[in-house]
Formats: C-alpha cells, sequence, structure tokens
C-alpha cells in the first residue's frame, strides 16, 4: 500500500498548533514568577528575596501554615504584574544580600527559640548574627538582629510562625498585687512560659494562679493549657508570705537610720526592708542549704535584672525573675519553682515569693546596702 503522504502536512500542523499553546500558557513560569522552593528556605527569606511580604505568599498559594513548605514546591510571587526584579544570589544560597537590617525587640517570657520560629531562622543563627555567647541569657528590651534583608519589609505584616496572640503585659507590679482586669481571665500557656512569668504579665503571684487552677507542680503547665487568672478582689495578702507595715516594732535592728536597707536573718529565714530606720517590709524566704550556705556580713546591690537564666550542678532555671546581685553570685530573687519558704532551700541566694521580690525589687536601687545575720 503506497504510504500517505498527504496526512503529513496536517501532523505537522497539529505538532506546531499544540507547541504554540503551551507557550502561551507557560508565561509565569518563564518569566519568573514562581520561585521553587530550595532546601532550608522559609517563606520568609523568600518574601525578603522578592521583596514581598509573607501575608501576600501566604493568599497567592492558599498556604495554611506558613511555617511549613517543603523543598521543591512550587511558590506563585504575587507581584503585581510587574517581574520581580533579579536578584544577585546563586538559586541554592538562603541568605539575602545585605541591604537593611531586621530587628526584634525581645518581650519577657521570649527565649532565642521561639523568636527564631518567628522569622523562620534558627536559633543558632540568631546566636551568632548578635554574638550570644550563651543562648539562654537574652534580656527583655534587648534589640536582637534578625538578619539582613535584600529589601525593606514590612515586619509588622509578617505573622508568628505557630505563635497564638497573647493578651498585651500589664506594668510591672510594685506592691503585692497590680491586677489588670476586674474580672477573671483566661490565658492560654505559649512555649517556653512558666508560671511565673504568666504571674507577671498579669501582675499577681504565681501562687494565686496555682490556687485558682488547682495546680499541684507549678513547674509542669503545657503549651496549650488554659488557665484562670483571678482577679483583683479574690486575692488576698498572705501575712504569711507579706507583711508591707509602717513602724512594725518586730524584726531586727537597723544599722543606717538615712536611707533604705534590706536585712535577710537566716535564723529567722525572713527579709525586712527598712526607710530611714522605719521597717517598711518583711517576707518569709528561703536561704541557702547547709552545704551551699549564704553569705554573711554587709553588701550592697551591685546589678538588677528582671529576669534570669540560672544554672549549675544539678539544676537549670530559666527566667528567674526580679534578680538582685548583692555578693559575687548571691542574689535576691523571685522563686517560682518550690513553695517550701521559711526553710533553707537554695545554692546561697535568697529565694523569695514572686510578688515579694517584684515588692523588693522595685523599692531598692543599684547601691542600697543588704545586711545578712543569723
Amino acid at each position: 500500500m503506497p504510504p500517505r503522504t498527504h496526512l503529513r502536512p496536517a501532523i505537522t500542523w497539529l505538532v506546531l498548533g499544540i507547541f504554540f499553546l503551551l507557550v502561551s500558557v507557560i508565561p509565569a513560569a518563564a518569566q519568573g514568577n514562581v520561585h521553587v522552593v530550595q532546601p532550608g528556605e522559609t517563606l520568609f527569606r523568600i518574601a525578603l528575596r522578592y521583596g514581598v511580604t509573607v501575608d501576600s505568599l501566604v493568599a497567592a498559594n492558599n498556604i495554611a501554615n506558613p511555617s511549613q513548605i517543603y523543598a521543591g514546591q512550587a511558590i506563585m510571587i504575587a507581584t503585581g504584574g510587574a517581574e520581580p526584579p533579579p536578584v544577585a544570589i546563586p538559586v541554592l544560597d538562603p541568605a539575602p544580600v545585605v541591604s537593611a537590617p531586621v530587628y526584634h525587640v525581645v518581650q519577657r517570657g521570649e527565649t532565642l527559640g521561639t523568636i527564631a520560629r518567628r522569622y523562620g531562622v534558627t536559633w543558632q543563627e540568631l546566636a551568632a548574627a548578635n554574638n550570644i555567647p550563651n543562648p539562654n541569657r537574652i534580656l527583655a528590651g534587648q534589640q536582637l538582629v534578625i538578619m539582613q534583608a535584600a529589601s525593606p519589609v514590612n515586619t509588622a505584616a509578617i505573622p508568628p510562625a505557630a505563635e497564638p496572640a497573647a493578651p498585651p503585659p500589664a506594668a510591672d507590679p510594685v506592691i503585692t498585687t497590680a491586677p489588670v482586669a476586674a474580672q477573671t481571665q483566661t490565658h492560654i500557656v505559649q512555649r517556653g512560659e512558666h508560671l511565673a512569668a504568666i504571674a507577671r504579665r498579669y501582675g499577681i503571684s504565681w501562687t494565686a494562679i496555682a490556687r485558682a487552677n488547682n495546680i499541684v507542680d507549678p513547674n509542669r503547665i503545657y503549651a496549650g493549657q488554659a488557665l484562670a487568672i483571678p482577679a483583683a478582689g479574690d486575692i488576698a495578702a498572705d501575712p504569711t508570705y507579706f507583711t508591707p507595715t509602717v513602724g512594725q516594732p518586730s524584726g531586727p535592728t537597723p544599722t543606717i537610720t538615712n536611707g533604705r536597707q534590706i536585712i535577710v536573718d537566716l535564723s529567722e529565714q525572713r527579709v525586712y526592708a527598712y526607710q530611714d530606720g522605719q521597717l517598711v517590709f518583711n517576707s518569709i524566704a528561703s536561704t541557702g542549704l547547709p552545704a551551699t550556705p549564704t553569705v554573711t556580713g554587709d553588701f550592697n546591690i551591685y546589678w538588677k535584672l528582671t529576669d534570669q537564666t540560672m544554672s549549675g550542678p544539678g539544676y537549670y532555671l530559666p527566667g528567674v525573675p526580679w534578680v538582685m546581685y548583692f555578693y559575687a553570685g548571691y542574689a535576691l530573687h523571685g522563686t517560682y519553682w518550690h513553695n517550701n519558704f521559711g526553710h533553707p532551700m537554695s545554692h546561697g541566694c535568697v529565694n523569695l515569693p514572686t510578688e515579694n521580690a517584684a515588692w523588693l525589687f522595685n523599692f531598692a536601687d543599684v547601691g542600697t546596702p543588704v545586711r545578712v545575720i543569723y
């Protein structure tokens, strides 16, 4: 049978038609409006690369969780019809070109890990970028460089990665309690939070929160747990722990009659504060165990920290609140890990109930004399 040569022109035109059709429907990818995710990249870094926001990428690609993208995933870059400018960096290098820095101010209760997750980087990168030798030691109010952005980005539009919004922090308490609401509130525990940090946020004691929620072990709370925050009228000052009085006759005799003085009485396991020789405050405490006794003598407060991670042989305590150092590594500070006040419990520091430590922190300045006696 002779070959059907009359079919060849039709087949040729069919192939050409399919080719031109494919060319017409794939302009976006050819023009660079689609980004293929590389290993180690995050949505935040991709947004910086193209000078857009994470929100625009999430909306354009129907991404349910901005912290979960994968290598090889095709991301549509929403540029409003304009082609994004070329970026002079290697395709596999996730680091953008240096131009404008992005900063983050550390809030109370935050850790390097939670901040890193917020911006889609690692805590090791944050530590290296900010010359942080100990990742457990960052301070509220400290400014961190997150990374160098390829172009200015509206960081306010970048949502936290899987970090639910928390209520705004309350003012630091000045006396026993300074609640921020007139009725009971609910607080959802965030990753890295502990009972003392939550109590400071609402200006109440951690013991009040523990009692309101029937918490037996204050060290065991978990992310996502709903805590009832007691109202102001529900919290009564416990005289066993806190007695702010003026002119109270009990307590050791002060040695300073002009100005402020703190006296720690190891035999009574109590701390006393004086103003011009008059007793204005006293609190139960827990001082050093026999193997790690609290130093005695006359000292002065030389360093104050609103919170600090303390660690040593056999213990690791993040977020220790209201710390005031008076000699070497010895300090007065708040305590959330035990409730056995009135008995020696520490490695040498003076443990106080958190709300009492807050009062003393606001009372004393750097240089305030501290006397430790038996």
